[in-house]
Order: structure tokens, then sequence, then C-alpha cells
């Protein structure tokens, strides 16, 4: 599973307040499958987690959204927690990114209260809460193996 998404970049939507495992979880699983993960927020510096009720971790932002070009990636991923998903939906930049994402037919995957921001696609997975996490990331990496190997065939 180490090489199963070797060359494949991943964006990683979040704006302070996400729930901190739903983030870095998914980004741990990805990057051990082989995938590079860049975290995209509206502005450049480091972003507060939360676990659960209390103030988590500062995660830094690799490109703000002026800076990151959906083409650029092979998927998206939305961590949630209650905080996070009610900001993306309300900054224009960050729904306009997702909604490209969604019409290219990439994989779009969300977690928790992230589904807010989501427009119809064929590749959109959604969970429910942390605990689906292992199920989440494990869907995640099929979903973008599974468009690589469309692309393949269509080359």
């Amino acid at each position: 599973m180490a090489e199963q998404l070797k060359g494949m970049k991943i964006a990683i939507l979040a704006i302070g307040g996400f729930e901190q495992v739903e983030l870095t979880e998914p980004k741990k699983a990805l990057e051990e499958a082989g995938a590079t993960t860049e975290v995209i927020s509206p502005k450049n510096g480091e972003i507060q987690g939360w676990k659960f009720k209390e103030s988590g971790d500062m995660v830094k932002v690799n490109k703000t959204l002026d800076e990151a070009q959906p083409d650029d990636y092979d998927a998206l991923v939305l961590p949630g927690g209650i905080i996070n998903p009610d900001r993306p939906r309300m900054e224009p930049k960050a729904v306009n990114f997702v909604k490209e994402f969604a019409q290219s037919g990439k994989p779009v995957a969300a977690i928790c209260h992230d589904p807010w921001i989501l427009v119809d696609g064929n590749f959109i997975t959604t969970s429910r809460k942390t605990d689906d996490i292992p199920a989440f990331t494990h869907k995640i990496i099929e979903m973008v193996a599974d468009k690589r190997q469309q692309m393949r065939a269509v080359s």
C-alpha cells in the first residue's frame, strides 16, 4: 500500500477550527500510501486544530487559495469539525475550489460536517464522524487509485 498513490498530489482544504484527527489521520494515511499532500487555506501560516472541545495543534498551510489550482491536484480532502465546515462555505474562493474539483470528476472526500460545502460529482465520498476515519481514509485511497487507473486507461 506504500506505493499505491505514488506520484499523486492531494489537496486538503481547511480553515482554522477543523477537527484535528480529521485532517491529520487522512493526511498521514495518504502520505503512507505514497501521495504528496498539501494543506490549502485562505491565508498563509498555520491554522488551529481542535481536539473535540479543546484547542489542538497548529498545522502548517502549504498554499493559499490564491496560490492553489485544482488542476494541480488529483483529489481533495475536506476535514470536518464544527467550526471548519462553516467557514469555507462562506469563502467564495473555497467554494469555487471545491466546485472545480467536483466538476472535474476528481475524487472529493469530506468528513463530519464538511459535506455542507459539496456540490454534486461522480467521485465524492463522505463520512459521519471521527470513528469512521480508518474506513474513510481507506476509501479515499481507493478512489484516488481508481481514478488513476481510469486516467491511464484513457491515455
